[in-house]
Parts: C-alpha cells; structure tokens; sequence
C-alpha cells in the first residue's frame, strides 16, 4: 500500500488528519498548563509519522485528541472531512470505536484470556473486523494463539496489542512509547509488526517515541517541543526496523 521512499502513495488522496490552531489547556485549580499552542499538522492516507520530542512537549495530549480521548481547548482537529473537535462524548465513542486503533506502552491484556481471545474481545464489538487468527499471523503470532500473556514475551504481548488494535480494521493506528518497555532487540520486532501493518493495510500510523533512531523508519518525523510543532523531515531512504541501530 506504501512506498518505501518518501510518502505513500495516497498521500494525493487528501489528509486523514488536519489540525489548524490545536490548544490544549489544563487547568487544576488556579494552576493553568497549556500543553497545546497552536498546532498545525495533517498526515495523509497510508502515512506512517514518527513523533518526537521530550517529556511534557505535547505529544501524548496531540495523540490524544486526534484520537478522541481528549477534547482541544480551541482550534480545529479533522479526521477526513469530520470535524473531531465538534463531537459529543458519544460521537466521539463511536470515531474511536470504528476508526482508530490504539497502542500503549503498557499492553493491558487480560491476563485470563489466550492471545486469540484478547484479539477476538474487539472484534465482537467492530463493524468489518479481521479473524483474530488473521490479526495475530500479521504481526507474526501464529504459532501462539493460545497463549495466555504470562506465557509470553514483552514483545509477544506488545504484539498481541498490536494484533487487537488492528483487527477493527482501524483507518489509523495510534502508539504512544510502543516500545518503550523494551529491550532494543524486541523492540525491533514490535517496530516490524508496526510496518507490516502500514504496509499491508496502508493503515495510517502515528508513534510517539522517545527513541530517535526510529526516525528512520518513517515516511516523515514531527518534531514537539514546548507545545508546538518546531520542525519536521521528511526521511527520503527509509531503513527497515532491522537495520536501525538504537
């Protein structure tokens, strides 16, 4: 679905994402923290954007709100033609539920549940999904569908979460530090699943990551600082997980 140089090939389909002035302003008590100034940014179909910058500059709450976790203070949030920041709780349920899949750090499997019955657990409640035994052989578990999580590996189960994130058939996949509770080697395979996924299902990937190696295996690298967008590259020869060196 993607090219392996410079952006996929339906970047001219127009954006999946378009933000125009996002602010994001918390408030407890008379304390206010604004972690959103004014951001500006689009990603386009297929798109797989790395996201950088240090602790508190704003990323997770951008993932957030793109993904209908959070709602902005003022300023706009676009998922194709629907405007996000104009949605009720209940629409917003429904965005998440239909479109957009979710990676943490943490991986939140039910740890009574094999991997096959943690994957299903989504696709019961999704409009199109995938078998779940389809999900798990893309990220490449097909031999341990009936695992439960303390059978597996860290990178198993981030695995697993990617499996279960995807089998809705999300129009974007969203990952906030996916593979910051792993050792670089498992977490070279959890990368590679991330790929797989863009690639085979053209579906538009955002991963927040405090490692800048993975830079290099974007179509394009946003850079966050203080609340703002201050720079951006687009990565011309795209590495392989494989041969990024952390």
């Amino acid at each position: 679905m993607t090219e392996r140089n410079g952006h996929p090939a339906e970047a001219a389909a127009g954006p999946v994402f378009r933000t125009d002035g996002l602010v994001k302003v918390y408030k407890t008590g008379a304390v206010e923290v604004q972690a959103l100034r004014g951001v500006d940014f689009t990603a386009a179909a297929g798109e797989f954007v790395v996201l950088l910058g240090p602790s508190g500059s704003g990323k997770s709450t951008f993932l957030n709100i793109v993904g209908g976790l959070d709602t902005a203070t003022s300023g706009t949030a676009f998922f194709r033609d629907t405007e996000l920041t104009a949605l009720g709780d209940r629409e917003l349920t429904r965005y998440r539920r239909e479109h957009v899949g979710f990676v943490f750090q943490f991986y939140n499997l039910v740890p009574s549940l094999t991997a096959l019955e943690n994957v299903a657990l989504v696709t019961e409640i999704s409009r199109a999904p995938m078998a779940p035994e389809d999900a798990l052989a893309l990220v490449g578990l097909a031999e341990r569908l009936d695992h439960f999580p303390a059978q597996l590996s860290g990178g198993e189960q981030q695995r697993v979460a990617i499996a279960r994130a995807i089998a809705k058939n999300p129009d974007v996949l969203l990952c906030d530090e996916p593979t910051g509770a792993l050792d670089s080697r498992t977490g070279i395979q959890v990368l590679d699943a991330l790929v797989k996924v863009n690639e085979d299902l053209g579906t538009t990937t955002l991963v927040i990551t405090h490692n800048v190696a993975i830079r290099e295996i974007a179509h394009r690298v946003v850079r966050f600082g203080d609340g703002r967008i201050v720079a951006e590259e687009t990565i011309e020869t795209r590495k392989r997980p494989a041969d990024v060196t952390w």
